[in-house]
């Protein structure tokens, strides 16, 4: 009998897992694309989900760069078909998807699930919004460590943290360990214990 405070039996290796990442017009290039190439390089199944169709353009070395096309959009995404959830940054990207009712579902439904979700960045401010904070250690960009601290995060300033499968980071420097970090959740399975 499994105890529901331990994590799944069913556990992905990385290179069978579906991961969604969640963005908008504005992410950080770098926050999107490293963990979209790593992860795909080591066999993941990666997906765009979008409050839109269209492709969606990052922001890169303080001006606009280029687009990455959608796979999904959002209000279509059944949550049953992915193992994992990423959030990159950037000012814009998580803002707006924060604003979007949609989106913030969405992440509820992860961090309900117990199946990793990471943010990195700004991204922890979905996080926030989703109420999935409270109680947990954190971290994020430093600009935004006062919103974490006042969703109730015990924020810390390292390269990576994570409790019960939620996986933060703080800037691009962190992709490296961030990257690691979601593959070694996805291949420990779900935290039946974890609700939002």
């Amino acid at each position: 009998m499994l105890d529901i405070n331990e994590r799944s039996d069913i556990m992905p290796a990385i290179d069978t897992a579906k991961i969604l990442i969640l963005a908008t017009d504005g992410y950080e290039r770098s926050e999107l694309r490293v963990p979209l190439e790593k992860l795909s390089t080591q066999g993941a199944d990666v997906k765009i989900a979008s409050p839109k169709s269209d492709p969606i353009k990052s922001w890169d070395d303080k001006n606009w760069g280029d687009t990455v096309d959608v796979d999904v959009e959002v209000k279509n995404v059944d949550i049953a078909d992915y193992d994992a959830l990423v959030i990159p940054g950037g000012q814009i990207n998580p803002d707006l998807l924060r604003n979007d009712e949609a989106s913030v579902s969405l992440v509820r439904e992860f961090v309900a699930s117990g199946k990793p979700v990471a943010a990195i960045c700004h991204g922890p401010w979905l996080l926030v919004e989703a109420g999935a904070l409270r109680g947990r250690r954190a971290t994020s960009y430093s600009s935004i460590k006062t919103d974490l601290l006042n969703a109730g995060a015990l924020w810390q300033d390292e390269a990576v943290v994570c409790e019960q499968g939620i996986v933060t980071s703080r800037t691009p420097n962190d992709l490296d360990a961030f990257v690691s970090k979601i593959v070694e959740e996805v291949s420990e399975g779900t935290h039946h214990s974890r609700a939002a």
